[in-house]
C-alpha cells in the first residue's frame, strides 16, 4: 500500500486568524478547506519539505515551530501521514498555484468543509485554546 507524508502549517496572522488555502479542481477532494502544506519527497526532512511547500505555494519565507499533531489516516488506495506543525513566516501569502486562500478565526474554522485528516488538526486547536495554550 502506497505511504504519504504530508506536512502542514497552522499559521496565524496579526490578529490570531488562521490560513486555509481551497483545494484546486482536478485535485482530490477538490473545494475542500485545507491547512497549507504538502509532500515530504524523499529523502526530505519534513520541515524543509513545509519550507519548500509554503515557498512554492504562498510565496512566504517559514520558520517551523512545535508540533500541533500528526494525524495517520487510512484510504482505501494509500495510508497518509499529515504532520501538522505551527509556522512563523514572513511575506505575503498568495495563492501562487491558484488556490483561494482565507483568514478565519479559530472559533470559525469547524464552519469550513475540509478534508478528514484537517478536522482533528481542528479539535486540537480548539482544545488547545480552551486551554489557554
Amino acid at each position: 500500500m502506497k505511504q504519504i507524508h504530508v506536512v502542514a502549517a497552522v499559521m496565524r496572522d496579526a490578529l490570531g486568524r488562521i490560513l486555509l488555502a481551497r483545494r484546486t479542481e482536478g485535485r482530490d477532494l477538490a473545494g475542500l478547506w485545507e491547512f497549507p502544506g504538502g509532500k515530504v519527497e524523499p529523502g526530505e526532512a519534513p520541515e524543509a519539505a513545509l519550507v519548500r511547500e509554503l515557498a512554492e505555494e504562498l510565496g512566504v519565507d517559514a520558520v517551523v515551530g512545535a508540533p500541533v499533531m500528526c494525524v495517520p489516516m487510512q484510504m482505501p488506495s494509500k495510508h497518509l501521514l499529515l504532520d501538522v506543525r505551527e509556522v512563523r513566516f514572513t511575506g505575503q501569502p498568495r495563492g501562487l498555484e491558484g488556490q483561494a486562500l482565507v483568514w478565519v478565526p479559530l472559533h470559525k474554522l469547524s464552519g469550513y468543509a475540509m478534508p478528514p485528516a484537517d478536522l482533528p488538526v481542528v479539535a486540537e486547536l480548539l482544545r488547545r485554546a480552551a486551554l489557554g495554550a
